[in-house]
Formats: C-alpha cells, structure tokens, sequence
C-alpha cells in the first residue's frame, strides 16, 4: 500500500552537485528513487532561524508517493543525508542538505524515532510556504488546520 508524504527540502551550502539549489535537485532526484514524486515547490531564498551565524538557505517542499512506511522513509531520508555529504555538528547549523518528514497522511506518530507530523512545522514559514505551493489543502491531522491556513497564522 501506498501513501503520500510531504517532504521539506533546505540547503545553505555548496557540495560537490553544486550550489544550494544544485543540492536541493540532487535531494529531489535521490526521493525519485524511493517513489513517485508528485510535486515539487518553487525554492525559496530564507534567513537560517535558530542558529542564525551561517548563510542563507534555499529551502523548498515535495510530495512523494511511497511503499515505504513511514519510519523506512524517515530512515531513508537521513541515508540521502548522509550520502550527500551531511554531517551534524551544530544543531541547526550549515547543512549540505536537510530532509524533513513533515506529513505522512493523516498519519499520527509519536517515537524516540519518529514524530508525525512534524512537531514544529505548523511554526516555519520556511516550511509552510513552499508547502502551500503544493499542497496547500493538506490537513494537519492534529490541528484539524490546512497547511494554507496553518501559513496564515505564521
């Protein structure tokens, strides 16, 4: 069985694919490899939050259709990471690049692995903009809110 999960994509520093976009696309084709993805947003130019002392991120949004279940993907998100050249050293800090299981459905999930939906999504507009873009009507299945009305808020 099959289903649909919002990814957040970000990036504030160059690798060896290129600039932060160059990562971003890089990230989006390694997804293709774990489904079907059925969209991608527009990538937007951000200001780093939490740990501002670095560069400018590109950040952006995609959907996937997977047969993987959802802590498979969150583990395959940080297998790209890591191939891509991640390393976490400051909490927030630079990255080459930085996938985040946002949604998973309508999915609910609370684990030392895992927590669906992503617990500060509904706070980023970093997040919620590109997010929007292409799947604006998708409910957050705690906050019963759109991620379009979600954005509003933020």
């Amino acid at each position: 069985m099959k289903g649909l999960a919002a990814i957040a994509l970000g990036s504030n520093l160059g690798s060896r694919y290129g600039d932060r976009e160059a990562n971003l696309r890089e990230a989006v084709r390694r997804l293709g490899e774990l489904g079907e993805v059925q969209a991608v947003s527009t990538f937007y130019d951000t200001a780093p939050v939490g740990y501002t002392d670095q560069p400018s991120f590109l950040n952006g949004a995609t959907v996937l259709e997977t047969a993987l279940d959802p802590l498979d993907l969150m583990r395959a998100l940080l297998t790209i990471e890591r191939a891509m050249g991640r390393e976490r050293v400051i909490a927030k800090g630079p990255r080459v690049i930085d996938l985040d299981l946002l949604l998973y459905g309508s999915r609910i999930m609370n684990t030392a692995e895992l927590t669906l939906p992503h617990p500060e999504m509904q706070e980023r507009r970093f997040v919620l903009e590109p997010l929007a873009e292409i799947a604006g009507e998708w409910v957050h299945p705690v906050l019963g809110a759109t991620v379009r009305e979600m954005l509003a808020k933020v």
